[in-house]
């Protein structure tokens, strides 16, 4: 990777997920207080939100890949992401677009309460543009023929995540802070500008980056393969793969790809490469009837991928708990430090934050070393195996939480503390769950960002990250789904439930307990997927 240009793609990211984070860590608690939204509708409007955060890079990732290229990709939704953190910081500051309040609650009308989430879905539709592009955009700059900098490479994963969760940890302590006791114009307005300057960061290294051109559609060139394998279903494929129709040039035929060798596994798509008579028009291959071997590999490499995705699933649904259960559950406690000063509950993810920040280096410097004389593996890990030890890993983060609200809940009992606000219990004993998200986030997240631009086809590497990425946003949804049954099935026949407004009379610990058993079976499945994978191997090099 080109030195100077380092500091530019690291500290973009840095400024927009202090944006990003500084608004979307105390979300939850501004649903609550400025649009008087319930535990459970506050809740789900935010794991909601942050799965169309997830969601987005989709269409980010296809105009990246397609047609605008990485680079102005992230420049273009850069734009529409400042639009919408100005919007939501006038809705927490104009006069009009701010809800009115008096000392029991907020009263928002309905027009200012649409507007709020204007400006959240603006900013959810921008970052679409940005997260699955900035990684891939970084590792671009990295020359895979050569050994030195393929090297770097992985470790350039580790301190890109590290970049991000300086950022998150500004933004969980200063900026939370003050939108708990300063107020949310300030706490938006922050962010607001941190986004400016990442976007003032990022043009300011134009002239050092390696510019990878875009492929053209690769949807395109999916349903090509898929079509020439039904029109050829009674085609038998040859037992010599060399036989396959491929490009004679060394370069691929797909602009910024290499070519891919063919793999065993799907063979039915390899009918696609079976040249036949009618495969060409006036000399020339009809790419619906006739396509290259990378191309049908490109196809298998996104269905292999597809497993691992799913895979990702449960453990986005327990990384989605900081901003919601775990925030519910610190504001029955006692958030003082000292006699004068509180800590927002929703600080508290700092130290989900601090632990990434504390095990990316350890990882990177201490781990990898270690478990390179047991493996041989240059990484020390392959991808899969750092995946799953982080998979494991956050098994323990659900029974931490679920201890803790057993141990508060019997506090609230042996005491009758029922309808107090807070009880008399230090939220410090919530760090713990935090600092094991953490970790696992860096085996995990750290490990899912590598493998799917490495496994990815060389054209469709904004695609794969944004598949990557749309875990989380499926695992929102599935919190959000978990909790509306939930919330239906245990309220029957006029009971509380097991998350009720009140928490002290319910048992957010059932809760827990059962994203622990999930995590589990998710886990064993994993190893089953892991085991079956086959990596991709690339030949030649890159027009």
């Amino acid at each position: 990777m080109p030195l100077y240009s380092r500091p530019f793609i690291s500290g973009n990211e840095c400024c927009e997920r202090l944006a990003y984070y500084g608004m979307s860590t105390n979300l939850v608690n501004y649903l609550q207080k400025q649009l008087n939204q319930g535990n459970v509708t506050a809740s789900n409007n935010v794991t909601n939100w942050s799965g169309t955060c997830y969601i987005t890079p989709l269409i980010g990732a296809f105009l990246a890949d397609s047609y605008m290229g990485r680079f102005w990709t992230i420049a273009s939704f850069s734009i529409i992401y400042c639009l919408g953190m100005t919007l939501l910081t006038l809705t927490a500051s104009v006069s009009g677009l701010k809800p009115s309040c008096d000392k029991d609650a907020c009263h928002p009308t309905g027009a200012q309460t649409a507007v709020t989430f204007v400006a959240l879905y603006l900013i959810a539709l921008g970052t679409g543009g940005i997260k699955p592009c900035v990684s891939s955009f970084g590792a671009d700059q990295f020359d895979e023929t050569d050994d030195g900098e393929r090297e770097k490479k992985s470790s350039f994963f580790n301190w890109f995540y590290l970049s991000i969760n300086i950022g998150a940890l500004v933004a969980s302590s200063v900026l939370v802070w003050i939108q708990m006791n300063v107020g949310w114009g300030w706490g938006f307005g922050i962010p607001a500008v941190a986004m400016a300057i990442a976007v003032v960061f990022f043009f300011s290294g134009s002239r050092l980056y390696r510019i990878q051109k875009p492929g053209g559609s690769p949807l395109t060139r999916i349903m090509q393969v898929i079509v020439a394998s039904f029109r050829k279903s009674n085609v038998v494929v040859p037992a010599d793969k060399s036989l396959l129709y491929e490009t004679a040039d060394e370069e691929c035929n797909i602009q910024g790809s290499r070519k891919l060798e063919s793999t065993s596994k799907f063979k039915f798509f390899d009918k696609a490469a079976v040249e036949t008579q009618t495969d060409r028009v006036k000399g020339s291959a009809d790419p619906w009837r006739l396509c290259t071997v990378t191309q049908v590999e490109e196809l298998k490499a996104i269905i292999r991928l597809l497993p691992v995705w799913a895979s990702g699933i449960v453990f986005a649904t327990v990384y989605s708990q900081m901003s919601t259960m775990f925030v519910l559950q610190g504001n029955t406690m006692d958030q003082h430090m000292g006699p004068n000063f509180k800590i927002p509950s929703a600080s508290l993810s700092l130290f989900d934050t601090l632990s990434v920040i504390f095990w990316a280096p350890v990882y990177d410097i201490v781990i990898v070393p270690f478990a390179r004389k047991f493996t041989g593996h240059e990484r020390g890990f392959t991808q899969l195996q750092r995946m799953g030890i982080g998979l494991l890993i956050s098994i323990f983060s659900m029974v931490a939480a679920g201890i803790l609200e057993v141990v508060r809940l019997n506090i609230v009992k042996r005491n009758n503390y029922y309808d107090l606000e807070t009880i008399p219990m230090t939220i410090f004993w919530q760090v713990p769950q935090y600092f094991i998200v953490g970790c696992a986030e860096v085996f995990t997240f750290i490990g899912q960002l590598e493998f799917f631009y490495d496994q990815a086809p060389d054209a469709m590497r904004s695609l794969c990250s944004a598949l990557s990425l749309t875990t989380v946003a499926v695992g929102n949804y599935l919190s959000t789904l978990l909790v509306t049954i939930v919330t239906k099935v245990t309220t029957r026949n006029g009971k509380l439930g097991w998350i009720p407004d009140n928490l002290n009379r319910g048992h957010l610990d059932y809760f827990y307990w059962l994203l622990a058993i999930l995590s589990v079976l998710n886990f064993l499945v994993y190893l089953w997927i892991a085991k079956w994978f086959t990596y991709k191997k690339a030949t030649g090099r890159a027009n």
